[in-house]
């Protein structure tokens, strides 16, 4: 079992955890992820490393409450304990010195791309980050952003906050200003991907997606991951999770990505409707 060495919501829904992993700590590199269960009857899900620490053995992952098995990892506190967890998993980030890279993450998003915008950032690369949510309390990760990139845009779609529109938007603002970027690295819901790939590929910039939102066991076994890139079929957890933007066949994969929504909503309705009855029966006994 892996001790929460620290737990903590960043916004609603949405909670950081630092867990005790020092092998993993030890040998993990950008872009890659974990899996863990939560409880030993638990599903397996898998999870981008945050970011690690060496010194104390700990990782961090950051997670949005959006399914059963997320809503139960966050009601976990500081000092309990997860089941069990497995990796680094995934092919690591390919870092160079482009020259000027722009790292964007939309949402939770934005904790997949911080370890990748530090690894560019450490390769000499003068990085400027967009980072993007629907309101001012849904943009992750502004301070640490900021520790490691040359510069940081935060945007918000309703305008209460930095740039009023979509990162794809902001990014198109500094093209037309004349700004060479050499390389763009976009992590975030799959349309928010797609998007910037549309904004790039007319200018030939290198972009890279993340697309572990398709993942489900993390190992390759299930299929479920199956993506369509360059025209040939790929599994997202072993032979990525990070690819060409402008190979990706974006319509397939939001197909396939919402494959399983009527299940994973029955079973997440099925765990409220749990959790309610539990928190009324612990009123009832005080």
């Amino acid at each position: 079992m892996n001790r929460i060495v620290e737990a903590r919501f960043l916004a609603p829904d949405i909670k950081l955890f630092r867990i005790e992993a020092p092998k993993i700590a030890e040998k993990r590199k950008a872009g890659q992820f974990i899996i863990l269960r939560v409880h030993p009857d638990g599903e397996r899900i898998p999870l981008t490393i945050a970011d690690s620490n060496k010194k104390d053995g700990t990782i961090t992952i950051i997670v949005q409450g959006v399914g059963k098995t997320t809503r139960q990892l966050n009601n976990l506190e500081t000092g309990e304990y997860i089941q069990d967890l497995v990796g680094p998993l995934g092919k690591a980030s390919d870092i160079e010195n482009y020259g000027t890279a722009v790292s964007i993450g939309g949402g939770v998003g934005t904790a997949i791309a911080f370890p990748t915008a530090k690894a560019l950032k450490e390769a000499g690369n003068h990085v400027i980050s967009i980072i993007g949510g629907r309101t001012k309390e849904l943009v992750l990760l502004e301070d640490e952003m900021r520790a490691v990139c040359d510069e940081v845009y935060p945007t918000t779609d309703d305008g209460s906050y930095g740039f009023h529109g979509f990162v794809t938007q902001k990014l198109q603002e500094l093209i037309n200003a004349g700004i060479k970027i050499d390389f763009v690295l976009a992590i975030g819901p799959i349309p928010m991907m797609a998007a910037v790939a549309e904004v790039t590929k007319p200018y030939g910039i290198k972009t890279v997606v993340s697309l572990n939102p398709i993942m489900v066991d993390g190992t390759g076994m299930c299929g479920g991951c199956r993506a369509i890139v360059d025209d040939k079929t790929v599994f997202v957890c072993v032979d990525g999770p990070e690819f060409d933007a402008h190979k990706v066949n974006f319509n397939i994969l939001t197909k396939r990505n919402r494959m399983y929504l009527l299940q994973e909503k029955i079973s997440n309705e099925h765990y409220c409707k749990l959790d309610k009855k539990i928190k009324e029966e612990e009123v009832a006994v005080l």
